[in-house]
């Protein structure tokens, strides 16, 4: 792998976070006395590729409509997601805000009312007809038309062809079992064969989800993560907790469950893990750290389902905005075909507007059409199917089979003993 610079992921973070305030915040939300109508969008963190490109949409824009000032706010993660919850129901929200659109996070939020039905909009400015269908999966999926989408976003293993080559790997996994051997040669050379960061719950999500998945087929994993099928009753539970625990003592970097998700990246970055479960944002980040992207493939986990693990994403307007028809105007605006062509591969390898094609931005790029047309349809992340207290006892299950806090014979039973109280409260 070749590294051209050794910028670490969380400077990226700090640099990116710099730059947002000093050029799109220069003008705060309380000074109107330029005349302007003033619109807040809030936005995770993002890297100085996708800052570059959003400041482009942004000031793009307000050439065309210079009676509107937008201003931007980023956060990490798991910081976006606690300002949007307190903010939610106040008039201290954004105007537009950025989220995962499955049903445990932005469903919440609609389920909340701080979402505005945009249902005017779409027959305003021709919506319905705009974006693809998968791309339209969560934005219907809660009465009327909540959200614009912004990406579709599929995740999969991103490996070093160089490590790869150093253990006698000439060709990546295609099942469960293959995946297990390939993991075992990189450990024999001395190969951390997966980074992650356990101190950020979502992060080891990516590898358990995948292989309840594995386990329980399609079917199973959907009756699980709605509530249609027992967490203690299924055996596959137990077989996905138990294989966790495998790549817990065997595979993952060592203290794992110190380490974030920057140190994990970096890990993989700097060539010192061979793997790392990522989506289609990361090509972005990967050379934007100066990776050289012809040094890095990419596959997705295999299942056996066939299906690409994956989730929208969506901007949504607050119900509580003062200017709906402004804000409306801008995202008709940011995913109009000839925005959406200019910026394919930033956010993702793939449009969520029809008539863009594929991102041939990198090499990266062009590996994510295959694995999304290849699959049939998405699985989701747990945390986008679950609600914020459901999704905090998943991870701290996780986190204690792990450590051996808990058997993974226990886990299951233990989920659902939580999920049963937490319906006999409501």
């Amino acid at each position: 792998m070749q590294v051209h610079h050794r910028t670490s992921v969380a400077s990226l973070v700090v640099i990116t976070l710099m730059v947002t305030l000093a050029v799109l915040s220069g003008c705060s939300p309380s000074s109107r006395s330029d005349g302007r109508i003033h619109l807040s969008l809030w936005i995770n963190t993002q890297s100085p590729t996708k800052l570059a490109a959003l400041r482009t949409i942004v000031a793009g824009y307000q050439r065309h409509d210079p009676t509107t000032r937008i201003t931007v706010e980023q956060r990490a993660t798991d910081a976006h997601k606690q300002a949007m919850r307190q903010s939610s129901g106040t008039p201290a929200g954004p105007d537009i805000y950025w989220y995962w659109a499955g049903p445990g996070l932005g469903g919440a939020l609609v389920a909340r009312d701080v979402s505005l039905d945009l249902t005017r909009y779409y027959l305003r400015y021709g919506w319905t007809r705009r974006f693809t269908p998968d791309s339209m999966r969560y934005i219907t999926a809660y009465g009327g038309y909540q959200g614009v989408p912004w990406t579709l976003q599929g995740q999969g293993l991103f490996y070093n062809r160089d490590l790869f080559a150093r253990a006698g790997i000439t060709s990546v996994p295609t099942t469960y079992a293959a995946l297990v051997a390939t993991a075992e040669r990189l450990r024999a050379a001395g190969i951390v064969p997966l980074a992650t960061g356990g101190t950020v719950g979502w992060f080891v999500m990516r590898l358990l989800d995948s292989l309840i998945e594995t386990t329980c087929g399609a079917a199973t994993h959907d009756a699980l993560a709605s509530g249609r099928a027992s967490w203690a009753r299924e055996p596959c539970v137990t077989t996905a907790f138990t294989e966790l625990k495998r790549w817990g003592q065997r595979y993952l970097n060592k203290g794992f469950m110190g380490t974030d998700r920057d140190q994990a990246v970096a890990q993989f970055v700097r060539g010192r893990a061979a793997m790392v479960i990522e989506g289609n944002w990361f090509n972005t980040q990967v050379t934007d750290a100066g990776v050289n992207p012809n040094s890095i493939g990419v596959f997705s986990f295999p299942t056996g389902t066939g299906r690409t693990y994956g989730f929208g994403e969506a901007m949504y307007i607050s119900a509580r905005s003062r200017h709906p028809d402004q804000a409306a105007a801008f995202l008709d605006y940011a995913t109009s075909t000839p925005v959406q062509r200019a910026n394919v591969g930033v956010w993702s390898a793939l449009s969520v507007n029809a008539a863009v094609g594929p991102s041939t931005r990198n090499a990266l790029d062009q590996q994510w059409p295959p694995i999304y047309g290849g699959g049939r349809g998405l699985y989701l992340n747990s945390d986008q199917s679950f609600a914020l207290d459901r999704t905090t006892e998943y991870w701290r299950i996780q986190d204690s089979v792990l450590t051996g806090l808990m058997s993974p014979a226990a886990a299951g039973p233990r989920f659902q003993e939580f999920i049963d109280a937490e319906q006999r409260r409501r």
